[in-house]
């Protein structure tokens, strides 16, 4: 696909993604099922794009956000089971029901909406097992379950999140959630809940333990050839992950600046000789973090150009002293051009974030392209 009507883009690359599907499907027995995590826009891919991908290998499943999400995932043919995995108001259940969309139901009053609504999707119930964020508390089971009782065909699945499972070296916590979840499930199956589709693991906690695999696995950050953490990464180093995300742009313009001069808002950086700067259309609107101002870098002719001054709305400047430029020229932001490579996690490292936050940030107004 020709990309000279884009200012800047997003490059999905099809092949490192379907390798990176396979590697997980390798590391699970053929009777547990994987979900492809393509909440939040895919974590930044395209929701649509990457999902179709996923299809494609095999995948038996999808998580999103949202019932929005989940209908889109429809509206572009896919019919693999879809789960919400973030809250879902009680308006949306006829939209979720028509769509055959999981929702999750997590907490009391979201389970007495349920009972009270017309619409009755097909829904999971979401553990709380020591994450402190959705979820029901072990303890609250049994006063639910003559509720639970009266749906009992909707309900489908029951499910927890581990919140450290990332960091390999203090399982410690990750085993007591996934105690506390048993005792849950030792609750459900005595009340006659003997079919539920159970899961606990994302990425980190299928690569660091097989018995949390159970009925399915839920694979976001992984699918996408980025690391939970790194203690993973240096942990499986043997497992080759490939980044899917790679981000372009065009240069806009190169100029000559003198010694002295200011670049950019607030005059927060002055041209210590002459010099020349190349102009980006991007900025922080795009995804491309203010906090870069001054210390960030982007690719241009496999060489790094540093980011002068302020980080602007639409449009960043760069130092391209003694780096061939011209108007038209690509720019890679995240990405490798040349045997030059600037990782996602690179860039969170440099702003104080995590890659998770970077990537989902980049605004899903830019195109996104399968390469």
């Amino acid at each position: 696909m020709s990309v000279k009507h884009l200012k800047t883009w997003i490059e999905i690359n099809k092949k490192s993604a379907i390798r990176n599907v396979k590697i997980f499907r390798s590391l699970v027995s053929a009777k547990t099922e994987i979900w492809a995590v393509v909440k939040s826009n895919a974590y930044g891919h395209g929701l649509t794009a990457f999902s179709k991908i996923a299809d494609d290998v095999g995948i038996d499943g999808f998580c999103v956000d949202s019932v929005k999400e989940g209908s889109k995932l429809r509206e572009n043919g896919i019919v693999k089971p879809i789960l919400v995995l973030g809250p879902t108001l009680p308006a949306l259940y006829k939209e979720a029901q028509d769509n055959k969309v999981t929702v999750t139901v997590s907490n009391k009053d979201a389970l007495k909406d349920y009972l009270k609504s017309p619409k009755k999707p097909d829904f999971h119930l979401k553990i709380d097992s020591g994450m402190h964020r959705q979820g029901f508390y072990p303890e609250e089971i049994p006063k639910i379950i003559s509720s639970l009782k009266k749906v009992k065909n909707k309900f489908r699945g029951v499910y927890t999140h581990f919140c450290s499972a990332k960091d390999i070296n203090y399982p410690t916590y990750t085993e007591l959630q996934f105690k506390n979840f048993n005792k849950v499930l030792a609750v459900l199956e005595k009340a006659g809940f003997n079919n539920l589709v159970k899961h606990v693991a994302a990425t980190g906690g299928t690569l660091i333990n097989k018995k949390y695999h159970l009925d399915a696995v839920r694979i976001g950050i992984g699918f996408y050839g980025l690391w939970p953490s790194k203690e993973l990464n240096i942990q499986f180093s043997e497992i080759k992950l490939q980044p899917v995300f790679s981000w372009h742009a065009f240069v806009s313009e190169v100029k000559k600046i003198r010694k002295g001069d200011y670049i950019g808002y607030d005059l927060v950086e002055r041209a210590a000789k002459d010099s020349k700067i190349a102009v980006l259309p991007i900025g922080y609107w795009h995804g491309f973090p203010r906090a870069l101002s001054s210390i960030g870098h982007v690719l241009i002719s496999g060489k790094l150009a540093r980011v002068l001054g302020r980080v602007s709305m639409d449009l960043v400047v760069v130092d391209v002293a003694g780096i061939k430029c011209r108007v038209g020229d690509e720019a890679v932001i995240i990405g490798r051009q040349g045997k030059v490579e600037i990782t996602a996690s690179d860039v969170a490292g440099q702003v104080g974030t995590s890659h998770y936050e970077l990537i989902t940030r980049v605004n899903p107004l830019i195109e996104r392209i399968v390469t």
